[in-house]
């Protein structure tokens, strides 16, 4: 591959796992890995027609991708995803550990199922495709004419991994676990080239927060928070994703990369200093 082609598909010849690939940041992230030149494995829990839908674009676009089911908080099924990935592509170089939910409630009302649901999802989850993926980079063969890591894993944390979040203290919890779990994990594998950073995105345009932007007022209030003035999109997140998978970023390891427009500059500041 030549410089000019490195340069627009720059993760050509890659095999990526998105698990949550199905709808919002998760099939944004599909959509750019594929076009950045990776096979994609769309993973879905409950979306198999989403997750299909979009192996199907890619395939048809010229790229390689199939959709995979499974629970993300079941170890078993994770493990089988990982090794469907494998035999369909021969190896994995990079996971986008993507999945997550809320169960939203006043700590006082939270049931208990409603912690464990999201933090199994959320934060066991991430675990068990960490070192599922993990696993599968020291296994197979090193490929450094495609990476100059060995393996990069990518977790989708939030903002709220130190923004406190009333109401919603399991997914807050979730987040603030995966931000030390990823810097852990950074620091045990980095001597093998394997590189671990997380995403923090802030207020994106998705399903899962409908309801925060979709009429006017409501996106008024929501821009209170973002300094930046816009609302994020899907493709915001992607695009950081695969600078993150990519050898650009090939110094980068144990990082969060805050992609929100500046809502972690606590804007209620600005003028009350």
């Amino acid at each position: 591959m030549d410089q000019a082609e490195r340069l627009l598909r720059p993760l050509a010849g890659q095999v990526a796992l998105v698990t949550g690939g199905s709808s919002g940041i998760g099939a944004g992230v599909v959509q750019a890995l594929a076009a950045a030149g990776a096979a994609v494995a769309v993973n879905y829990a409950s979306h198999r027609e989403a997750a299909e839908e979009a192996a199907r674009r890619i395939e048809a676009a010229g790229g390689r991708a199939i959709a995979v089911g499974a629970d993300v908080a079941e170890e078993a099924a994770v493990d089988a995803m990982v090794a469907q990935v494998t035999e369909r592509f021969g190896r994995l170089d990079i996971l986008v550990a993507n999945s997550g939910l809320q169960r939203d409630a006043a700590f006082r009302d939270m049931s208990l199922a409603d912690w464990r649901k999201v933090i199994d999802v959320n934060l066991t989850g991430q675990f068990l495709c960490c070192r599922a993926a993990l696993r599968r980079f020291l296994a197979q063969e090193e490929r450094p004419d495609l990476s100059r890591a060995r393996g990069k894993i990518i977790c989708m944390s939030s903002v709220h991994e130190v923004i406190p979040w009333a109401g919603h203290a399991n997914y807050a919890a979730s987040k603030g676990g995966i931000m030390l779990m990823m810097k852990s994990l950074a620091q045990e594998v980095a001597p093998q080239r394997i590189r671990v950073n997380a995403i923090a995105p802030g207020a994106i345009r998705t399903p899962i927060n409908r309801e925060a932007w979709e009429t006017k007022e409501a996106e008024r209030r929501l821009l209170e928070l973002i300094p930046y003035g816009r609302v994020g999109e899907p493709e915001d997140i992607a695009a950081a994703a695969v600078w993150l998978a990519s050898d650009a970023s090939d110094y980068v390891t144990g990082t969060t990369l805050f992609v929100d427009g500046g809502m972690t500059l606590y804007p209620g500041f600005a003028d009350n200093g």
